[in-house]
């Protein structure tokens, strides 16, 4: 049998391990600043650009995308040359991936920080890094199975099963997620309004943290965990159920971020039960990473990255059973818009995420670099005090969470609010903030002391660029030996079908969810009195989402009574056909804006906006004075009303190169107002702009006796 030799390209791994440290800091730190802005407001500087809505966005996606996806590309580029016994595909595509996917996190940084930004959770870069993104995916996709279609070993390990799911689902999710109409350079709006527009949202919103922060570590846990432990996968089938059930199953459980919402009950019903059915698969794959250690719990005492890996996958246990439990409609009730959420989600991060790549460097910086690693006292160091850490920041947010939940649900004897004022919900969580930031300086000091380690392993050692390998040749390994085989093992061999198979079970959940939605009218029924937004109430609402509103307050009233005290009528689906984007929220720092309109005036939103604590005394939001001497830019009216009207809206035909006049007009009005008021503000500023949008939020229905006028449904 002839032998050949081919070299593995460790540059890659190397250049992608630097990043993903790299990126984990940057993350971490801009996590740390706006954990300690919600309790120390001042330390939004009082500037545009650091304020806690455009440095959370700035958080959120440098984790996911810069430090968990360059920790992905690290260990796929590691591993699959190794599962696959060949080489990449091209070195030339490994190094576009690299710098490609570097500029996007530049790029995405920058612009989120200027406040460009689509207003949608996990998916807030504007279109050119869109298409930036879609770009460099490709590259990545014909690298992975260029490499997968030239292996030497026959039949593909789970790991690349894993890393097949994540390609072509993630490419589906930001592909459909992203289609919008470009109003100007850096800004467009989405071609799905209101319900339609959520739903997609957080079926790619839910199916990213599925399909990227989900299988792909799943994918290294199977590789690494076994290398770590150097014992082989408990159980290989159960690797098959995991990874077909998982990827079927999760792609229809988006839609339990929006329980109670105005999403139709048969799609909230839909998210629920696949969400419950997600622990059974989610938890086999726990149960094969952690009995993979069968026999070998001693070595985890010793062995620092097998505690990471330990903690990791008993993280991810955690999670993926808290998930589905928040999924059931009467907890949801409680935790949904609290605290508890971002405990969930941190347990997954910090804990799943975070520590498994933790392990993962440990164990491939001394390989790379054919050496050992400088200190297990000081990977054990980082270990306990990024436990402590998770612990410090999961345990108060829960305990922020339950009762942010049952304070807002509190009535008294008499059938009042007992906390009728928002604020006093948030004020009595301010020492779960400050003890949840200490949490994050405990993580963030254990990467610090994993920089040390790893920056002496790498001085001890040198880097082998070119890893010399040998294997049979390719048409040796591919001979069919005749034998009878399991009969996965047949599509295990054949790239092209696995991908098919692959694509036609991750299709079924969307196309199931999102085409009635778009497709059948009566799922979203219109109201007659539901207008368009004026020149004027458009342009605030542009500014609205480029401060990231969204990140604190949510314009969705739920069918509560707790709700509607505090509120006003819950909302309507037909309230929100123009809205592009939607701006339902996912969390409640501050109270629910959707019927804000009228409710004070224009005054009180003016100083209110300069300096919330006039207005709310003890607030946390952050003041916006820049907005009251900033000159609103009137110049992309007549392209945000044509990209509208491109859209559906109903302006009349030729409206767009009038608008600006209503604009004016309507704006002249807001400072009159305010001039009564003893204010004097020039009419063309941003903030009034913002505040004709927050007085036109919920006006557009009346409620009449005893709710909404069935009159007005058209």
């Amino acid at each position: 049998m002839a032998v050949e030799t081919y070299y593995y390209d460790n540059r890659i791994v190397r250049n992608f391990a630097f990043a993903t440290t790299l990126w984990g800091f940057v993350g971490i730190l801009v996590g740390i600043i706006v954990a300690i802005q919600l309790f120390i407001p001042e330390l939004n500087l009082g500037i545009a650009y650091t304020t806690f809505g455009r440095l959370r966005p700035l958080h959120t996606n440098a984790v996911i995308f810069a430090f968990a996806g360059n920790a992905i590309f690290m260990g796929v580029y590691y591993s699959l040359q190794r599962l696959c016994k060949a080489r990449m595909y091209s070195d030339i595509l490994s190094k576009l991936h690299f710098w490609g996917w570097q500029l996007i996190i530049v790029c995405a940084a920058l612009t989120l920080v200027l406040g460009y930004t689509t207003g949608k959770e996990y998916a807030e870069l504007e279109w050119p890094v869109d298409i930036l993104i879609t770009l460099v995916w490709v590259i990545f996709t014909i690298n992975l199975f260029g490499t997968i279609f030239k292996r030497r070993e026959r039949h593909m390990y789970v790991a690349i099963w894993f890393y097949i799911a994540t390609v072509i689902t993630i490419a589906v999710l930001h592909l459909v997620n992203s289609v919008e109409i470009p109003v100007t350079a850096l800004k467009s709006y989405p071609v799905y309004a209101g319900v339609q527009d959520a739903l997609t949202q957080w079926w790619y919103g839910h199916n990213a943290v599925g399909f990227f922060l989900t299988t792909p570590f799943l994918g290294l846990m199977y590789y690494f965990l076994p290398k770590a432990a150097n014992r082989p996968v408990f159980s290989y089938r159960l690797s098959i159920v995991h990874f077909w059930a998982l990827i079927f199953i999760y792609i229809w459980t988006g839609p339990h971020h929006l329980l109670y919402t105005a999403l139709p009950d048969w799609a909230q019903s839909l998210g629920t039960v696949f969400s419950v059915m997600l622990i059974a698969p989610s938890w086999g794959g726990m149960l094969n990473g952690l009995l993979t250690l069968r026999g070998a719990w001693d070595r985890v005492r010793e062995d620092p990255i097998l505690k990471f890996m330990v903690v990791a996958v008993t993280a991810y246990g955690m999670a993926t059973f808290e998930g589905p439990m928040l999924a059931v409609k009467s907890i949801n009730a409680l935790s949904h818009y609290t605290d508890w959420t971002i405990a969930h989600v941190h347990i997954g991060a910090l804990g799943w995420v975070g520590f498994l790549t933790f392990g993962v460097i440990y164990w491939l910086i001394p390989r790379l670099y054919g050496t050992t690693l400088y200190s297990r006292s000081l990977a054990n160091v980082h270990f306990w005090v990024g436990t402590l850490g998770i612990l410090f920041y999961a345990v108060p947010m829960y305990w922020a969470g339950v009762t942010q939940g049952l304070m807002w649900k509190q009535f008294t004897a008499d059938g009042f609010l007992q906390y009728p004022n928002f604020l006093e919900t948030v004020l009595q969580i301010v020492p779960m903030y400050i003890i949840r930031a200490l949490g994050g300086v405990f993580y963030f000091g254990g990467m610090f002391v994993m920089l040390y380690n790893v920056v002496k392993t790498v001085k001890q050692g040198s880097l082998i660029p070119e890893e010399k390998a040998e294997a049979p040749a390719l048409e040796a390994a591919h001979a069919d030996e005749g034998k009878p085989a399991f009969w996965h093992r047949w599509i295990e061999s054949r790239p092209v079908q696995f991908l098919v198979a692959t694509t036609v079970l991750i299709l079924i959940g969307g196309i199931f969810e999102l085409i009635p939605t778009y497709m059948i009218k009566s799922n979203i029924p219109t109201i007659a009195s539901v207008k368009p937004y004026t020149p004027l109430e458009l342009q605030g609402r542009d500014l609205y989402v480029r401060e990231g509103c969204y990140n604190c307050h949510s314009q969705m009233i739920r069918p509560f009574r707790s709700e509607t005290e505090r509120y006003g009528e819950y909302s309507k689906a037909g309230e929100f056909v123009y809205d592009h984007p939607f701006q339902w929220g996912s969390k409640r720092t501050g109270p629910d804006l959707h019927r804000v309109g009228g409710k004070y005036p224009d005054a009180w939103h003016y100083n209110h906006m300069i300096e919330p604590r006039s207005m709310s005394p003890g607030s946390l939001m952050p003041p916006y004075p820049w907005l009251a001497s900033s000159t609103l830019d009137t110049s992309t009216t007549v392209a945000k009303i044509e990209a509208m009207q491109w859209l559906g809206v109903p302006y009349q035909d030729g409206y767009a190169q009038i608008a600006n006049r209503d604009l004016q007009r309507q704006g002249e009005q807001i400072a009159a107002r305010l001039k009564e008021s003893g204010i004097e503000a020039e009419s063309t500023t941003e903030l009034i702009a913002l505040i004709a949008y927050l007085q036109r939020l919920g006006t557009d229905i009346s409620v009449k006796g005893d709710g909404f006028t069935l009159s007005e449904v058209k």
